[in-house]
């Protein structure tokens, strides 16, 4: 009789367990978290530039923006025009690109093909961004990178 209960007794223990895991325990997450918050713009044109010792970088720059950022809600080019060619619907777009271009013009070309010296050129990209713009950036990307 006593290993009947030793028997009885975890199975008993297992079947409560279970039975509230399924029926009043949280129940899991049907929407996993988002990996980027914020929106990602991509500057559409690409960036051609000089570098040191007669280099030059051809790359494409992006940027994740804060949510609430309104920086692409309207163009600012005023309330007919287009935005020039190669230029997307961010108010400040030009003042972006002008950033950029001058963090990248003159560097060594390491700081583009070298993964930790482009991750420290992208904090200096977004430090100088928030310093000189109102577009709210979280993050700043670089992609298609060429180097000569």
């Amino acid at each position: 009789m006593n290993k009947k209960i030793l028997i009885v007794i975890p199975i008993l223990l297992l079947a409560v367990g279970a039975g509230y895991k399924l029926a009043l325990g949280k129940p899991a997450s049907a929407k996993p978290e988002p990996k980027v918050h914020g929106t990602v713009y991509v500057l559409g044109k690409e960036f051609l530039v000089n570098l040191a010792d007669g280099h030059f970088g051809k790359l494409t720059v992006g940027l994740v923006l804060a949510h609430g950022d309104t920086s692409t809600a309207g163009s600012g080019h005023g309330s007919e025009a287009k935005p020039p060619e190669g230029f997307g619907p961010m108010a400040q777009e030009a003042v972006v690109r002008d950033v950029v271009t001058d963090e990248l013009t003159g560097l060594d070309e390491e700081h583009l093909t070298d993964g930790a010296h482009r991750e420290e050129l992208k904090k200096e990209i977004k430090k100088e961004l928030r310093r000189r713009t109102d577009v709210k950036v979280e993050e700043v990307l670089i992609t298609d990178v060429t180097v000569q």
